[in-house]
């Protein structure tokens, strides 16, 4: 696959890294294969979160196709950016065109980057997931990667202003072991297992005081929506 836009926005976000000092953290990287296909599942709490996520591939060479509603691609500036990157369209209304579009992607030895909640979450927690990334995995035959992200939701995220300009920002990016996907409910069940575990180690290890913060959870002393008040607001919007 050519790819002639991927590598200077590439370049671009780091510039913009070292431009804003950006304190970013990147653990467990080698564990995204140098060759053959593989699923990157990430949470989602920024708008942000797949330049970050496929940062987090770059040190094993590899460029990550992320899943990504199909109104982006409608955009007269985004939509040219994501097509000469190669990144996936999902039309909900016809999902299973993205969902063979990325099986195609997959089989063929690229890397696919999928947020499985789908929209990113207000609490700043694991929302439910969808089963998507699970099951291209195993329709694959390929391995499927958990990935946590934090501190990207302090640049950019639903609800809030954004605040592109900030200096300083400490980044986490946690890339976990691969393992294999499983078929049905316990495979999706697993998968938000380990995208929660490795966003607590994220948020445990970060180096900023969460708390009255409202970019972070209540559990952590935060002024975040909880969980509920968060799928209210969600409700509240579709």
């Amino acid at each position: 696959m050519s790819d002639r836009v991927y590598p200077p926005v590439i370049a671009a976000a780091k510039l913009m890294f070292k431009v804003l000092d950006m304190r970013l953290t990147v653990e467990g990287a080698h564990n995204v294969p140098r060759t053959g296909g593989a699923v990157l599942a990430s949470n989602h709490v920024s708008y942000l979160d797949f330049i970050f996520a496929g940062y987090g591939a770059r040190p094993s060479g590899r460029l990550t196709r992320f899943m990504a509603k199909h109104e982006i691609f409608a955009n007269k500036i985004a939509g040219p950016l994501m097509r000469g990157m190669h990144h996936i369209p999902v039309d909900r209304s016809a999902g299973q065109a993205s969902f063979q579009q990325a099986l195609s992607a997959l089989r063929t030895g690229e890397v696919v980057g999928i947020f499985p909640e789908a929209t990113i979450s207000r609490s700043f927690t694991v929302k439910d997931i969808k089963s998507g990334a699970n099951r291209l995995a195993h329709e694959a035959g390929v391995p499927l990667i958990p990935v946590a992200l934090w501190g990207t939701q302090r640049l950019w995220t639903k609800g809030r202003p954004k605040d592109l300009t900030q200096r300083h920002v400490p980044i986490t990016i946690l890339i976990g072991e691969p393992f294999e996907a499983s078929p049905g409910d316990s495979g999706d069940t697993l998968l938000r297992k380990r995208m929660q575990d490795l966003l607590d180690t994220a948020q445990a290890g970060y180096p900023t005081d969460p708390t009255g913060a409202w970019w972070a959870p209540r559990h952590l002393g935060g002024t975040a929506p909880s969980p509920e008040e968060a799928a209210r607001l969600d409700a509240n919007r579709d």
